[in-house]
């Protein structure tokens, strides 16, 4: 059956939604957590000890979701706080050993393979994909919704075991 190019269109779009829902159920099952609570870990260990607020900043997400991520992190115990000496309203987030082996056991997420493979192409062919999903979110009407360079899909602070409902 030949499809017209609207439905193709639809398809390809359900085909990237559907990865994005299985490549967030796949981290949750190998690893225990959601891909945003990954890039925090990962964020931490490529940056050292931050502040939320930094975090925050890096994800492009409010302080309010980065907080609730950082809690759930430190109550695995992947991350460790601390009071600033001089300003004790400054709280300093750092990778704990636990949370770096964590990560050296975490596999290869799919915003991890997507970049290498889009690093790969050449600028044309890169602006040409940037170009077309920019149009493509203007037309569904998402091209003023806050989001970050996290590929995944439902509440960006849900815990791992709600990565796989619904799916």
């Amino acid at each position: 059956m030949k499809h017209s190019i609207e439905e193709q269109v639809l398809i390809e779009l359900r085909r990237i939604l559907r990865a994005t829902q299985l490549g967030a159920r796949t981290l949750a099952r190998e690893s225990g957590m959601t891909t945003s609570q990954l890039v925090v870990l990962q964020i931490l260990n490529s940056q050292g000890e931050m502040t939320a607020r930094q975090i925050a900043e890096s994800m492009h997400l409010t302080q309010a979701t980065v907080t609730t991520l950082l809690d759930r992190l430190q109550d695995r115990g992947w991350i460790t706080r601390r009071r600033g000496e001089q300003d004790r309203r400054r709280v300093y987030v750092q990778l704990s050993d636990e949370g770096r082996r964590q990560l050296e056991r975490t596999p290869e997420s799919l915003q991890e393979r997507f970049l290498g493979q889009f690093t790969g192409l050449q600028a044309w062919e890169q602006s040409m994909i940037l170009a077309a999903l920019q149009r493509v979110a203007h037309l569904l009407d998402g091209a003023s919704i806050d989001a970050s360079p996290v590929l995944d899909v439902g509440r960006i602070d849900r815990p791992a075991d709600e990565a796989n409902e619904g799916m």
